[in-house]
């Protein structure tokens, strides 16, 4: 396994970008309201702290695809090829959450 060190503003820019990515594509394509969404994404992607073992694995697929997965279940690509790139309006939401200061995003809680 690789060892990758978070410095905690980055992961914590990433943190945001993923919740808020993943929570966009449950409301725009899966259809869950906003504040389900929102706990969906937290759970997803709770926070860890810096000694965490494995810190931001799980950033090592988009949330489009863990997303994905939990809306369209496994293989989903193979069963919904037009599925398997987000759309531009995601890439746009992820990049606006990891723009937020993390201080203001509140990634622990």
């Amino acid at each position: 396994m690789i060892d990758v060190r978070w410095e905690e503003e980055e992961y914590c820019r990433y943190l945001n970008a993923e919740r808020r990515a993943y929570a966009w594509v449950l409301t725009e394509v899966g259809g869950l309201a906003g504040a389900a969404a929102q706990l969906a994404a937290r759970a997803q992607y709770p926070y860890q702290g810096p000694d965490a073992e494995d810190r931001g694995r799980v950033f090592h697929d988009e949330s489009w695809h863990w997303a994905m997965l939990r809306l369209h279940g496994d293989l989903y690509w193979q069963h919904r090829p037009e599925l398997l790139h987000p759309p531009a309006d995601y890439e746009v939401v992820w990049d606006v959450g990891y723009a937020q200061d993390p201080a203001t995003a509140n990634p622990t809680a």
